[in-house]
């Protein structure tokens, strides 16, 4: 069993605040005890020691220290003072660089805050593919894969011999409309002189019928007076009535001719639509033996060739596909980048391609609508749970300096970004102000 001094030795020993005395102290200061203020007096420790074990212990109260610490905000105060004082050089460089680098994010912010970007953007064309119009034997394909062709280039040529023969009978037929034609109009020509010769006819009889029915007057008169024959005045009236009849049959032989120049002018009206049948069916056979050369409508590309020559072609068969110079990026902004964004505003692009490459380009339209209201299965938002997603809008932007020393075809990757604020931002008016001075200087 210990005694009290036995087991206060062990408490003190046990706290956390022992602290070991020398080994060249007194054996009665082996453990000394130091609280976390001033150090309790000698005589309190003699006399703990000298108490006897059977009394009990008082409690002790905290002893009183003139010392308090210091608060910690004089502390870091202080020793802030000191570093400066100890690295005044480090402390400047920091404050410099803390000072670029604030600058720097401000102007970096005002640069940007004046453009929208999107990385959902790709180059888009109206590839289309080219199809003879016509079938045959495919003879020639000038043209290689990737191939650069001009407007009007020749693509591919089919067997024309067919073609050739079928403008020749459409022409030969054309030539024989034109033939009946001429025919006609020579027939006419006759006809209108039989019509004046009918005319002529006609003013003859009417001028021997006048001189009958003078003659037939005369010879009456003269019979009635008994001066002249009753044969004579009979006649000269059956006279009379042969010029009638004579002057009847001349003006129905002129108007026999004058029908017959309209009956000519049915058939020439009849020759005339045969012959515009005839050019029409040369101009077809023309026509078919022109699609026998496949060409390009427009500057671009040949992609995926297929064509070979000696294969029968159909008609409407893809013989390779035609990608136009003609293209643009299609980007799919988010729709809360929209507010500022118009037609005609200036754009920058990066192609993932050619990274190197800067180009300049414009906004030239905006959809009215999200991509997937024109999709294939467009979303149906009145059904079900309702999640909102922000949406994107295609925009249309067009390439003001499209490379030619590169190829740009559909759905490659593009970084653009559109300028939204036409007022120089605080960067462009610093470089400016900076320009300006070094050139004045």
């Amino acid at each position: 069993m210990l005694n009290g001094n036995d087991e206060q030795a062990l408490q003190e020993v046990n706290s956390p605040q022992f602290v070991l005395g020398p080994p060249d102290g007194p054996a009665d200061n082996a453990f000394a005890h130091r609280p976390p203020g001033k150090e309790k007096p000698e005589a309190e420790a003699r006399s703990r020691q000298e108490r006897p074990a059977g009394e009990p212990q008082s409690p002790e109260l905290p002893a009183e220290t003139d010392e308090q610490p210091a608060p910690p905000s004089a502390s870091s105060g202080e020793s802030g003072k000191s570093f400066r004082r100890r690295h005044p050089i480090a402390v400047v460089i920091g404050s410099v660089l803390f000072a670029l680098a604030a600058g720097t994010g401000c102007i970096y912010w005002s640069y940007t805050w004046h453009f929208q970007s999107t990385d959902d953007a790709f180059i888009a064309a109206r590839q289309i593919a080219l199809a003879p119009k016509v079938s045959g034997y495919v003879s020639q394909v000038p043209v290689t894969d990737n191939q650069h062709v001009a407007a009007g280039g020749v693509i591919a040529r089919i067997d024309d011999r067919d073609y050739r023969i079928a403008l020749a009978q459409a022409s030969a037929q054309v030539a024989a409309a034109q033939a009946s034609i001429q025919n006609i109009d020579a027939q006419v020509t006759v006809q209108r002189a039989q019509i004046n010769a009918s005319q002529a006819q006609v003013e003859q009889a009417q001028a021997t019928l006048v001189f009958a029915q003078q003659q037939s007057d005369r010879y009456q008169e003269l019979a009635q007076r008994g001066a002249g024959t009753v044969q004579n005045a009979q006649q000269y009236s059956s006279q009379l009535l042969q010029q009638q009849a004579a002057l009847k049959s001349a003006q129905a032989a002129l108007s026999v001719a004058q029908r017959q120049i309209e009956s000519l002018k049915a058939q020439r009206s009849s020759a005339e639509a045969s012959l515009a049948q005839a050019v029409a069916q040369r101009d077809q056979a023309q026509l078919n033996l022109s699609y026998t050369i496949v060409t390009a409508a427009q500057a671009g590309r040949v992609v995926n060739l297929t064509a070979s020559p000696g294969e029968f072609a159909p008609a409407g068969t893809n013989l390779t596909m035609f990608v136009p110079d003609e293209i643009w990026v299609t980007a799919n902004f988010k729709e809360t980048q929209l507010a500022s964004m118009r037609p005609g505003q200036p754009a920058s692009m990066h192609i993932d391609a050619y990274p190197k490459r800067a180009i300049r380009g414009h906004v030239a339209s905006v959809q009215p609508g999200s991509g997937t209201a024109f999709s294939l299965l467009p979303a149906e938002n009145a059904t079900g749970n309702y999640v909102k997603v922000i949406q994107r809008v295609p925009v249309k932007i067009v390439i003001d300096n499209p490379p030619t020393d590169v190829a740009l075809g559909p759905g490659m990757s593009v970084v653009p970004s559109v300028r939204i604020n036409a007022e120089p931002s605080l960067y462009e008016r610093l470089t400016s102000s900076i320009d300006h001075l070094w050139r004045h200087s």
